[in-house]
């Protein structure tokens, strides 16, 4: 499982897979094994893998003779494993409206961001019951980059779990995002959630325990729904 952003020195074969097509955008199994330098078999595991973490992708090509051709390439789920100027343009607006307005202008600027994401995946939930919106929202949040899972436990709860944070250079400075996060959570599931555990905390995931009796209003979920 690849979770941190890939560079021009690839640590291993599956992030120089992955490298090579970011350069050519379509290659096959041959084109691969020329620049690798290692055998088909070994090529082929290396795309099984990739494509079930839905960083890759394959079409084939049919040939005026012979047999068709697979040709792959990334997802749109691969690109955000590449360097992008997005994190340096979220800090530096944080960082604008921080010196013009201070932390309450920072905190007016996420709940936007916040309501946004309400109106966005409410209507993917709505009519769930709670199992099913714990899976839901797990996959939303997977979606986005958080690695995200869950787990009923023996008394009734759930736990919700994420193996990695998308935003963990931005969250560092500015953890509005955090308690934020933690309210979209809350009011998807229509439940009141705790946090357990917290990577900012140098735990090793962000574990939120869901308890289906602390039930909140839900009048947000249907108005942001539409209902």
């Amino acid at each position: 499982m690849i979770t941190s952003q890939l560079n021009d020195n690839p640590e291993n074969t599956h992030q120089a897979v992955l490298f090579h097509l970011k350069r050519s955008n379509e290659m096959t199994v041959s084109d691969l094994c020329e620049l690798l330098g290692i055998t088909s078999m070994a090529v082929r595991r290396h795309l099984v893998g990739l494509q079930k973490e839905g960083l890759v992708d394959c079409r084939l090509e049919r040939q005026s003779r012979g047999r068709p051709t697979h040709k792959y390439r990334l997802t749109a789920k691969a690109e955000s494993l590449f360097p992008s100027a997005l994190n340096n343009l979220a800090f530096e607006l944080l960082d604008a409206v921080f010196e013009a307005r201070g932390h309450a202008g920072v905190m007016e600027l996420l709940k936007l961001r916040h309501e946004a994401l309400l109106r966005k995946y409410s209507p993917q939930v709505l009519k769930l019951s709670l199992g099913e919106r714990v899976a839901q929202v797990c996959k939303i949040f997977s979606d986005n980059g958080y690695m995200t899972d869950w787990s009923q436990l023996p008394d009734g709860n759930f736990l919700i779990y994420q193996q990695h944070c998308a935003v963990h250079t931005l969250a560092s400075q500015y953890r509005q995002i955090c308690g934020l996060e933690t309210q979209l959570i809350e009011q998807l599931l229509g439940v009141k959630v705790s946090r357990q555990q917290y990577i900012l905390n140098n735990d090793p995931v962000c574990g939120y325990l869901v308890r289906p009796e602390d039930l909140i209003m839900t009048d947000s979920i249907e108005a942001a729904a539409g209902e």
